[in-house]
């Protein structure tokens, strides 16, 4: 992968680490209920990420993007379908989404490079 997407898997992998090493109960309950909400259920996988990438963008969370973009990637996620999620996204959040807009296009480029 490129720097973009090493950089910031390493960095999430070693904090994430290293809360859990103190993380209480309702913190690792926290962390449970996001990997199992994502889950396949009555919405597949593909579509909750693509969900979790609009809100993540509208709430303008760029490291909830990368992760996001990259669980998109992973579901199989095409770029004609990621336009119209970054359509969906700026609708719903304004012309205050576009920054983050770019570095989502410039990390789905990585991805996909």
């Amino acid at each position: 992968m490129g720097e973009l997407i090493d950089n910031f898997e390493s960095y999430r992998t070693r904090m994430n680490d290293r809360i859990m090493e103190t993380a209480n109960t309702n913190i690792k309950r926290f962390f449970a209920l996001d990997t199992t909400t994502y889950a396949d259920g009555a919405l597949d996988v593909k579509t909750k990420e693509m969900l979790g990438l609009v809100a993540s963008m509208v709430l303008r969370c760029d490291d909830c993007i990368k992760y996001h973009l990259g669980k998109c990637h992973e579901a199989g996620v095409n770029h004609d379908e990621m336009n119209e999620v970054f359509m969906i996204a700026n609708l719903v959040g304004g012309s205050i989404v576009i920054p983050h807009y770019r570095r989502a296009v410039e990390y789905w480029d990585e991805l996909n490079s």
